[in-house]
């Protein structure tokens, strides 16, 4: 008898690394386009100081380890690192901020474990939580955005960046900061009072994380990754901030609306919590896993004592990820289910 000679359907295009990488480089540019109009070019200064360390530290740990650079620089992934870490960070950060956050993410989070695929934390949330720790003040410092503020030229931004003991800029509270900060006013004076609270999540943040919105969802359509974990975190966060929003006394931790379009919202569903090496691998572990960074990102913001907790939310499950693919992981074709005979 004749058999017929399939191969498997594993692959249905030409998907490598360095193609998934540069996707996820051209899906930052509206948020960073939008960054940028509102904060200036102290965005663009941190991405340009960060990719030329992050590539520099990561040919340093290849030469350590003995592996030949041009394979390993050219899948972008340290470019990738260095992305979503500086935009993390605040516009016109000094270099040594940005070099030492560089450093940790792709030296200590990244090269130390193996490299790309064995580090079983976000490297750029691992960088961004070294910093804050270490350099609250300086993280902190975000410039006002446009309308509040004197707009920083180009030449200003490279000063800030470069020699920052001769620029002395202005910088603001987040609307996020402000809110945690606020035991007295209630949500509409707290408004009227800061202006760059702007409709409903803050100037600037809001379309920055419209713009993130888009980005995700163009990385959706082209399936660098499923809809899961990034869904599931903004559906957890939102029945959170509705659940226990009062109607903006003084005490209110915010609208659903304000957590979902303030901070790293968006920047964090469609670009960090979507890294495929450090979270859940099954559907139902990616669904278990998301809900819970939304619950810890909103749970940080209220009662915690940082008013932006994506970074802590992903590393805290990064922990619990093989936990949970090991209770969520699919049964084998053919086989009972767990515990039945």
């Amino acid at each position: 008898m004749a058999l017929i000679r399939l191969t498997s359907p594993h692959a249905h295009g030409p998907m490598s690394t360095q193609r998934v990488m540069q996707n996820v480089l051209l899906a930052t540019v509206p948020g960073i386009i939008v960054l940028t109009h509102f904060f200036g070019y102290g965005t663009l200064v941190n991405l340009l100081w960060g990719s030329l360390v992050a590539l520099a530290c990561e040919a340093l740990a290849l030469k350590l380890r003995r592996r030949p650079l041009g394979f390993y620089l050219k899948d972008c992934s340290a470019l990738v690192t260095a992305f979503l870490l500086c935009i993390a960070l605040p516009p016109y950060s000094p270099w040594w901020l940005i070099a030492i956050g560089i450093a940790s993410a792709i030296l200590l989070a990244k090269q130390l474990y193996g490299g790309l695929g064995y580090n079983p934390f976000n490297p750029a949330m691992a960088g961004y939580v070294i910093l804050l720790i270490s350099f609250p003040v300086q993280m902190t410092s975000w410039a006002p955005p446009l309308g509040q503020g004197e707009m920083p030229s180009l030449l200003q931004a490279l000063q800030a960046c470069f020699t920052p003991g001769q620029y002395d800029g202005v910088t603001m509270a987040t609307p996020l900061d402000v809110l945690k900060q606020n035991n007295s006013l209630l949500i509409e004076d707290l408004w009227q009072q800061n202006p760059q609270f702007g409709l409903f999540a803050g100037v600037g943040w809001e379309w920055a994380n419209l713009a993130f919105l888009a980005g995700g969802a163009w990385l959706l359509y082209q399936r660098i990754f499923t809809w899961h974990a990034p869904v599931a975190m903004l559906v957890s966060l939102s029945l959170l901030a509705a659940l226990f929003y009062d109607g903006g006394s003084s005490a209110s931790g915010g609208s659903p609306l304000f957590h979902l379009f303030s901070g790293a919202t968006m920047f964090g569903a469609f670009f960090i919590v979507t890294d495929p090496v450090t979270s859940a691998v099954s559907l139902r572990g990616r669904l278990i896993y998301g809900a819970l960074i939304g619950a810890l990102v909103y749970v940080i913001r209220v009662r915690g004592n940082y008013p932006d907790a994506v970074a802590f939310a992903v590393l805290i499950m990064n922990f619990a990820a093989p936990f949970i693919d090991y209770y969520t992981q699919p049964r084998t074709y053919g086989h009972s289910k767990r515990g039945e005979k």
